[in-house]
Order: structure tokens, then C-alpha cells, then sequence
């Protein structure tokens, strides 16, 4: 299929990727929104419109939630087997493999970021989950409960049956790989499913909906509807027929979505923001750290929940750690991400930009040091500069406040519990990362940080098996892993007397 475009568009200089339909996905057909309304989408790095998706409303989400219930309800996914499940989620990971060039191309000119970023994580990360939820389809068993009950002979066991249609919503970070994690444990419980993506990076979504189609994916299973978070993932959360809502995004809207959930106890899994820290300690790997602390706030343009956005190093190795991290940081090329060169691409939108530069105008205004950058860097596109403030002031916005951009506060310290204290006075809690080669005091303090996933001399490693979520106002639940599949289904308790 090809994407409706209007003639109006500008043609980027770099050739586009084959573009999926920019029409919605209800019960196995592309269909335009009822409102024949549509939501430009533009190439970050240029500013350019190079697409149209069409934007749905609440009619067009009542279709899709009604079809998804009716696929849910149906023998041909009601009754497939678990093993036969299995073979299709495995496909799909085929899919997702052998596509891997036009993916990443595709996530570039919709996000913004740097092609063989995409390629070297975000594709096999969609590709990964769905391979090893395949392994859950045939898995999902109970347990036997050894119930004493009143004396006489019973049977009891649990069961885990997927919770029914289910409300997916994901952000523009990683468009691709978050609408993975959330389709293949879905689909691994034997759900059926609306994806809401975001209406600034839709692309990448509709083209894995038309590799679960050619996987052989029941019509019905899979429903995609694009549009605006307010207008559609509004309509997504309040509808009475959706069972589950799973979002990752801003905390102020996972807030919203609770207090919307709570008129009919729909589920709720929430993945949410973070001002993750990374401690680094007088022992550590100096070389080692500074990469890993610059890459866990400047990778991915600092767009990640879980950047390590606040540095705190011991007193007698700050001046020489902050050092090595502008060296590191100064080797990162800003640019384009079809650039093959290119470390750090824009952000994703002008929204995007301007809030970044705001934040570290506010930053510079609280009487925050600039060690580092602090402004676009380029001239076109949305791009900000790895930013670098220190001797901050532990109540300024840029402290304080989920930034979401390539934007680093770093402080000294001298105390391992006054720096445990610190990092956790925040209100998120999703991530955190610690540098020493004493490893006996890296899991003490791993214990004491209040955050959904610690690491020690590294940053980012994640993994399908690995449970992904965080503490505090950081979320509610777990991402992938087994309680990842299990969040998608209902426990049932059935006991039977057998006899006196």
C-alpha cells in the first residue's frame, strides 16, 4: 500500500522508505477515519511534512473496539491453540528481521533518530519480544492449590485466561519497539487489541500491523487507530468495552487515564516518566563511567524514560570525571540521523524543542553553571545540544523535573548515604545506575535506591525476560517478562469437591 499524500508536501532530500497505508487498521481492513480529517507527520530533522495519517475519533474507535471484541470472542483466536499462537508470534519476529532496513529508515524520518541506532536497537528489540513471548503461548499454566478447606476432598487450581480486548497506547521515543512490547504479550495471552500510536510517529506502527496481517494474525486481532492522544486515547480509555488499558507516556497523563479507569475498575498498566541517577563512585572506571553516564542521558537525543539525567560523583573524582564526560560527549556528532555518522539526532518535534530550550533557559535563569552546549546547534530541524549543568541548585525545574532531552544536572558528593538520600528525593522511580568496582557496596546500595530497575557498570541493558517498570510515580506494573504477559491476563480459582 502507499501512503495518501497531498500534493502539497515537500519531498525530503534523502529518499523515503516504502510507507504503510496512512489509513486506519479495523478488522482486517484499511479504512479512513469517519472524520476525513488527517495529522500531518513530519521528518524531524528537516521540518518537512512527508506524510498524512488520517485522524480518528470516537467513532472509529467504537468500530475497532466492537470488531476486537467480536475477533476475541471467535473460535478461529478463542480456540487457537497455544502452539499454533507460538508460530505466529515467531513469524511476525521473522518479519520484523527480514524488514529490518525499511523499519529502521522508516523510524528515522518519523522520530528523527539516527538509522543504525534504529536498526542496532530498535528493531531487533520488536523483533526480540515477539520471539520470546512466543515462548509464554504454551506456558501459561496455573498452579495446584493445596487447599486444607473443611475436611473433605477437593480439586483446586488456577487458571490464567487473557483479560478480553485491550487498549494499547504508546509514545514517539520508540515508537516501533514500544508498540512490540505491548502487541506480543498481549497476543501471547490470546487477547485482541486497539493500538492507539502516537499521532507524531504513527508510521512505524501500521507497517508491524501489516507484518501481523501477512503473519496470519486473525482479522480482527490487531486494530490500529491513529489520532490525536486527547481526542482518540481519550475515546480508547473511556470505552466501556475495553477491558485493559496499557500506556506508556508522560506521568500527567497516566494520572488522567487512572482517574478514567476508575469509573468502570478498568485494568491498568502504566509505564511513566523518570529522573533517573546515575552514582558514581571514587573507585569506579573513569573511562568506562563517563561513556556510560554520557550515553545514559545523550543517546536517543535524552528522549528515553529512563535517562540517567542526574549524575552525583564523589568529591575526589568530580573535576576529572566531568572532564572525561565532555570529551566523551564532544566525540557525539549532531546531525541527521540518515547520517551514518550522526550519534545524536533532533528531537522529535518543534513542541519538543521548544520545551527543552525552555527548560534549560529556566536552568541558566536558577543560577545553574553551563558546563556544556545549551542551545539548538543547528540551524534547521529540531535539534537540541547535549546540554551540561553543574553546581545546581537541588530545587530548579532542571533538578526537579522530567526534561525528556539531552539535558545532564551533575553534583558532587562524599557520603554514600547522603547520596542514596538524594537520589532518591524524587517522585519518579524507574532507573537507576551505579559505577564502583567494589561490588559489595554497588548491591547494598542497589537495595536502598527506590527505583523499578537498578545497574551496576552499565546502563540500558534490557531484556525480554528482564521485568521493565518503575516505583513511585514512575508506573504501575511491569513491561515485558513473565509478569509482562501475565499483566494481560485474569487469575481464576476453580475448586472442586470430589468427595466426603
Amino acid at each position: 500500500m502507499t501512503m495518501h499524500q497531498s500534493d502539497t508536501i515537500e519531498r525530503p532530500e534523502v529518499a523515503l522508505p516504502n510507507l504503510p497505508s496512512g489509513r486506519m487498521l479495523i478488522g482486517g481492513a484499511w479504512v479512513a477515519g469517519a472524520s476525513g480529517e488527517t495529522i500531518a507527520v513530519e521528518d524531524p530533522a528537516t521540518g518537512r511534512v512527508f506524510a498524512h495519517v488520517d485522524a480518528g475519533g470516537a467513532e472509529d474507535v467504537d468500530r475497532a473496539v466492537r470488531v476486537a471484541r467480536a475477533a476475541f470472542e471467535s473460535p478461529a483466536w478463542s480456540r487457537m491453540r497455544p502452539l499454533d499462537r507460538a508460530r505466529l508470534l515467531e513469524t511476525i519476529a521473522r518479519k520484523i528481521e527480514e524488514n529490518a532496513d525499511e523499519l529502521a529508515l522508516l523510524e528515522s524520518f518519523d522520530n528523527g533518530k539516527a538509522v543504525e541506532h534504529a536498526k542496532a536497537v530498535d528493531v531487533p528489540a520488536a523483533a526480540e519480544i515477539f520471539r520470546y513471548m512466543a515462548g509464554w503461548c504454551a506456558r501459561l499454566g496455573g498452579t495446584v492449590n493445596p487447599i486444607s478447606g473443611d475436611g473433605r476432598q477437593y480439586h483446586s487450581y488456577t487458571v490464567h485466561e487473557p483479560i478480553g480486548v485491550v487498549g494499547l497506547i504508546v509514545p514517539w521515543n520508540y515508537p516501533l519497539a514500544m508498540a512490540a512490547w505491548k502487541l506480543a504479550p498481549a497476543l501471547a495471552a490470546g487477547c485482541a487489541m486497539v493500538l492507539k500510536p502516537s499521532e507524531v510517529t504513527p508510521l512505524t506502527a501500521l507497517r508491524l500491523a501489516e507484518l501481523c496481517l501477512e503473519a496470519g494474525v486473525p482479522e480482527g486481532v490487531v486494530n490500529v487507530i491513529t489520532g490525536y492522544g486527547h481526542i482518540a486515547g481519550q475515546a480508547l480509555v473511556e470505552h466501556p468495552g475495553v477491558d485493559k488499558i496499557a500506556f506508556t507516556g508522560s506521568t500527567r497523563v497516566g494520572k488522567d487515564i487512572v482517574r478514567t479507569c476508575a469509573n468502570d475498575l478498568k485494568r491498568v498498566t502504566l509505564e511513566l516518566g523518570g529522573k533517573s541517577p546515575s552514582l558514581i563512585f571514587a573507585d569506579a572506571d573513569i573511562e568506562k563511567a563517563a561513556v556510560g553516564a554520557a550515553l545514559a542521558i545523550f543517546f536517543n537525543s535524552g528522549q528515553v524514560c529512563l535517562a540517567a539525567s542526574r549524575l552525583y560523583v564523589e568529591q575526589s573524582i568530580y573535576d576529572k570525571l566531568m572532564d572525561a564526560i565532555i570529551e566523551v560527549t564532544k566525540t557525539f556528532k549532531l546531525g541527521n540521523g540518515r547520517d551514518p555518522q550522526t550519534m545524536i539526532g533532533p528531537l522529535v518535534s518543534r513542541a519538543q524543542q521548544d520545551r527543552v530550550l525552555g527548560y534549560i533557559e529556566k536552568g541558566k535563569a536558577a543560577g545553574n553553571e553551563l558546563l556544556l552546549g545549551g542551545s539548538k546547534g543547528l540551524d534547521s530541524g529540531y535539534f537540541v545540544e547535549p546540554t551540561i549543568f553543574h553546581n545546581t541548585q537541588p530545587d530548579s525545574a532542571v533538578v526537579r523535573e522530567e526534561i525528556f532531552g539531552p539535558v545532564l544536572v551533575a553534583t558532587p558528593f562524599t557520603d554514600a548515604d547522603e547520596v542514596v538520600r538524594t537520589a532518591n528525593d524524587t517522585r519518579y522511580g524507574l532507573a537507576a545506575n551505579i559505577w564502583t568496582r567494589d561490588l559489595s557496596r554497588a548491591h547494598l546500595v542497589a537495595r536502598r535506591l527506590q527505583a523499578g530497575i537498578v545497574w551496576i557498570n552499565t546502563h540500558g541493558m534490557n531484556d525480554p525476560s528482564a521485568p521493565f517498570g518503575g516505583f513511585k510515580e514512575s508506573g504501575w506494573g511491569r513491561e515485558v517478562g513473565e509478569e509482562g504477559v501475565l499483566n494481560y491476563t485474569e487469575t481464576k480459582t476453580v475448586t472442586a469437591l470430589l468427595g466426603d
